[in-house]
């Protein structure tokens, strides 16, 4: 495989990710797929972080992603766990 496809690869896995992370959060369901919506709070998030206030966000945000990540813990290979039980 080329240098190129590896690293293309690489990026749309993380942007899988990323895109994980939001349904994750529950935020698809809460805004009704409004992207949007969701784009302007994570601009908001952004602009946060450029303020005086950003370390302290930084370690609220990171805190509860961490209390969050350790209560649901990543899917195993072959699982999704992004969709709610009832819905599997």
């Amino acid at each position: 495989m080329r240098t190129w496809q590896v690293e293309r690869r690489k990026r749309t896995r993380h942007l899988i990710e990323l895109g994980g992370l939001v349904v994750k959060a529950g935020l698809v369901n809460l805004t009704g797929d409004d992207r949007a919506l969701i784009y302007g709070a994570l601009l908001w998030m952004a602009d946060k972080l450029q303020t005086d206030q950003s370390e302290q966000a930084r370690a609220l945000w990171s805190a509860k992603g961490k209390q969050a990540l350790e209560a649901d813990p990543a899917p195993h290979k072959g699982t999704d766990r992004t969709v709610p039980e009832a819905r599997r």
